[in-house]
């Protein structure tokens, strides 16, 4: 007959081994690093979904208040012809995500099917598809988002996405390829190969969930740069400058020589709404390191500080009228 561990649990007097707590199994959501990167992130998505609603005016619409600083009408200050900026940064919010989320989206993707087959099926497949990433590694990527987009008639959103997903993903693959390397000579792996299953199985269910925190972080570093590099984009001239985001406020700022004029609050509000978005997504990033690394994590993020309890150690002291310690001895803590 065999004993389980819970029967050994109650035979010893112990209480039965419970499962993880749901505390236990959301600790990426208790660091406060994680918490407030996502709270600002959330706050974002929250602007560039109700953003156009919100905005309090048109913001292609002029009006003779030229080069106002903010009041109680206008928020973040008007422009050399009147603009309302606060309405510009409202409606700009969602250009900017939208860029972001896809391009991650994509450029994740293409990291994912590109390295993970590279490493796990060896071989000639991987001599291919790391020459592949290579040569989209050595590609300098804004120029060639900057070209590819000055050939393009319609510069819009998801023609920004895609090139900067076209061009943002061969790092990931080589990291996500390193990554499958180790991991696919792992017992688990041999043992789900010597069961029969098929090799798009192994793939998904015991190689991709010890890569998720990989991703995960390759995600959240493809969106800041996907991010910077729209704005940059925009801030030269290169994408719509008709369709307004964050890099189209500083754009026209900086062409009608705002800070020559004084006009700080024509450029600030953008420039505080990139350092924050780039903020949050880097504290969601290095909430993630914690989660995967422990050596990362600290008393106020995901886990708890040990601390060593000194004066326990059980030790065996000599009874009276005996000379064998084993025989009628007691435990005392050691000093």
């Amino acid at each position: 007959m065999s004993i389980t561990a819970t029967d050994v649990a109650v035979l010893d007097g112990a209480p039965p081994p419970t499962a993880p707590t749901r505390r236990a199994r959301l600790r990426f959501l208790r660091g406060g690093k994680t918490r407030t990167g996502l709270i600002i992130l959330a706050f974002f998505v929250l602007l560039a979904i109700a953003g156009p609603w919100l905005a309090p005016y048109d913001p292609d619409a002029m009006s003779d208040q030229l080069l106002q600083p903010p009041s109680g009408e206008h928020w973040f200050g008007t422009t050399h012809t009147g603009q309302d900026v606060f309405s510009q940064i409202l409606v700009g919010t969602r250009g900017v995500l939208v860029v972001g989320l896809l391009a991650a989206a994509i450029a994740t993707a293409l990291s994912v099917l590109i390295g993970v087959s590279a490493g796990f099926l060896g071989g000639a497949v991987d001599e291919i598809l790391s020459a592949l990433s290579n040569i989209f590694l050595v590609l300098p990527g804004l120029p060639l988002i900057i070209i590819v987009a000055s050939f393009v008639p319609d510069t819009g959103d998801v023609v920004i996405a895609v090139a900067i997903a076209l061009t943002s993903w061969a790092w990931g693959s080589r990291i996500l390829r390193a990554q499958t390397l180790s991991l696919r000579r792992r017992d688990y792996v041999e043992a789900a190969r010597a069961t029969g299953e098929s090799t798009p199985r192994i793939i998904l269910f015991e190689i991709l969930p010890n890569l998720t925190a990989v991703i995960a972080s390759g995600f959240v570093g493809t969106v800041i740069f996907a991010v910077l590099t729209e704005i940059t984009l925009a801030f030269i001239g290169v994408a719509d400058i008709s369709h307004w985001n964050w890099g189209t406020v500083l754009f026209w700022a900086q062409s009608n020589q705002a800070l020559a004029q004084g006009a700080w609050w024509w450029f600030v509000p953008a420039g505080l709404c990139i350092a924050l978005l780039g903020t949050a997504l880097a504290l969601i990033n290095f909430g993630i390191d914690e989660f995967v690394n422990p050596r990362l994590r600290t008393a106020t993020g995901s886990s708890r500080k040990v601390k060593m309890r000194v004066g326990f150690t059980p030790v065996a002291r000599k009874s009276p009228g005996t000379g064998h310690p084993g025989q009628n001895s007691s435990k005392e803590p050691r000093t």
